[in-house]
């Protein structure tokens, strides 16, 4: 702990981030025990201003905390009624027959949503159960006891000055303590990153893997809008030597879900994720669809890939990895919220049991078993193969020979695959760009494509601008040094938000601007850029996404 004097507070469970795992977590402790003393701690200026997801959302999860969750209200509306699946040329489309697709990608029963107010819904069920729950309180800082364990976050620092020093106003921010502490942060936590490192928990796991998802809701024609449909596609504009995909979800109101999903494991720096996503818009079926509609949101999120060989140990001493912070997306079905709310499940049952035996401060090893041997392992388990074997053969290969591993496990419960490894990292994937030619990407038209400033205003970005840039570069140096003549700066163009530009024969970090996506964190070649958590409520403010 620093020599920083802060006030402090104990708990029996400190959870750090309201997204579906660490709510779960929270309200199955109440469920268990009303008697726990639960804290849940957001860096977002509300629950849900951070949260972006696509969402289809598999009610299993919810229906394990709540069977009534129908009853409850919760925003549950819109039911999922039509699945799609296309091929995509640069002029047409084929479509690919349901019948053709493994069982396990049917999303009969599951629902469209904002995952934002389904945590809004969510915090308010933890709330009645007697939950406190802090918005606006970044963790920036984690507590280990005197044997080395994770026993507190710090929360709530405020008024720093640019250099990191105290401004007048300073507010040191205050110590929770807990028996158990959870970092439920989502993909990339600062936090979770460090406990990897510290306790070594990816020693005995693969890489993980990633891919950045860009996101935006369009208010459509009502003649064009199908409430309840799903489509997905594969193919242009990233082809198929680049894994990536989209998302169309009909939601109410007229409204519709229009995303991207890109790889980060992709070769060529020259390569622009968000130009990709902005020139999958003209496709004559997209644009149809959006034509004399309008944008009203955008964001963007990096998404775990890895899958079950690449979940790290889950448990460490004093403390869990929950939801994303674990990576516990299925790919090919483009779901992780689920798998988010039965790990928040495990691992409060993990705690409580733990805290009625008298425990504090160990190894839930309980939770380790549950989480990869219950329903999250065997939901991941059979999709296991899907990213090595796109990442071998490309998305139409990886498709042909995902598809045929996922029907065999379905009917064999093996596969002929055994466990695939991934190989390099998201940062070692990329190129020297001396290999690659520059792609030039049409400019946006400003009613079906935007640019990334006039896009990142509609995420509603705010940063307090004389605040530390969060956004720390290890050696200063190395991005003109190294990744601006090897890599042709990649960091221009993998960011989503317009963050980093060269200027003048500078580097530039443009933090306002960050919708905290982690991209950065990931695919930087040099792994020079660190993540770490602004002031608390600072980055975007995603009302419905």
């Amino acid at each position: 702990m620093s020599e920083v004097e802060r006030e402090a507070m104990e708990y029996d469970v400190v959870i750090v981030g309201a997204g579906p795992a660490g709510l779960s977590a929270a309200i199955r402790l109440k469920q268990l025990n009303a008697d726990l003393e639960v804290v849940v701690l957001e860096k977002g200026s509300e629950v849900g201003a951070h949260i972006l997801s696509g969402a289809v959302l598999d009610p299993s999860g919810l229906s394990r905390l709540f069977p009534d969750w129908n009853e409850k209200g919760a925003p549950l509306n819109v039911p999922v009624k039509e699945d799609n699946f296309y091929m995509l040329g640069e002029a047409g489309h084929i479509r690919i027959p349901n019948f053709i697709l493994p069982p396990l990608m049917n999303n009969h029963g599951n629902y469209i949503v904002s995952m934002g107010n389904v945590c809004r819904w969510m915090a308010e069920q933890a709330e009645a159960l007697g939950v406190e729950i802090f918005p606006g309180m970044a963790c920036s800082e984690l507590i280990y006891g005197e044997n080395g364990e994770l026993s507190g976050v710090v929360a709530g620092e405020f008024g720093k000055n640019a250099d990191g020093t105290p401004s007048p106003s300073y507010e040191p921010g205050m110590v929770l303590s807990g028996k158990y502490v959870f970092l439920s942060e989502g993909v990339r936590g600062s936090l979770s990153k460090e406990v990897i490192e510290k306790f070594k928990l990816d020693s005995c796991c693969d890489v993980a893997k990633f891919g950045i998802g860009m996101k935006e809701i369009w208010e459509v024609d009502p003649e064009k809008h199908n409430e309840g449909e799903v489509t997905h596609t594969l193919g242009w504009p990233v082809g198929f030597k680049n894994g990536g995909g989209s998302f169309i979800y009909h939601l109410d109101n007229n409204q519709v879900y229009v995303g991207y999903i890109i790889d980060l494991n992709y070769k060529n720096p020259y390569m622009f994720p968000y130009m990709e996503f902005q020139r999958f818009k003209h496709h004559p079926k997209v644009a149809e669809l959006l034509k004399g509609g309008k944008r009203i949101s955008y964001g963007a999120r990096a998404v775990t890939k890895g899958g079950f060989q690449s979940i790290p140990e889950v448990a460490f001493p004093g403390g869990a990895l929950l939801g994303c912070s674990a990576g516990l997306v299925n790919l090919p079905r483009i779901k992780g919220n689920h798998n988010a709310m039965h790990s928040g499940i495990e691992a409060a049952e993990a705690a409580f049991a733990a805290i009625e035996a008298g425990r504090s401060g160990d190894t839930l090893e309980d939770y380790t078993a549950s989480l990869k041997e219950g329903v999250v392992g065997q939901d991941l388990k059979k999709v296991r193969n899907v990213a090595p074997l796109n990442a071998r053969f490309g998305p139409l290969g990886g498709m042909a020979f995902g598809g045929f591993d996922m029907w065999f496990q379905t009917i064999f419960k093996v596969s002929p695959f055994g466990t695939l490894k991934h190989g390099k990292t998201d940062a070692e994937s990329t190129e020297d760009a001396s290999k690659h030619e520059p792609i030039d990407y049409p400019k946006p038209d400003g009613t079906l494509s935007f640019d990334r400033l006039t896009n990142v205003a509609f995420s509603f970005t705010n940063h307090e601008e004389s605040q530390p840039a969060h956004l720390q570069l290890t050696d200063p140096s190395v991005p003109m040094s190294i990744n601006m003549p090897k890599y042709a700066e990649p960091a221009q163009r993998y960011c989503p938000a317009g963050v980093y530009e060269v200027v003048d024969e500078k580097f530039v970090i443009n933090f306002q601007n960050c919708v905290h996506c982690k991209t950065c964190d990931i695919k930087d070649p040099s792994q020079n850029i660190t993540w770490v958590t602004p002031q608390g409520g600072d980055g975007p403010n995603y009302p419905n996404m």
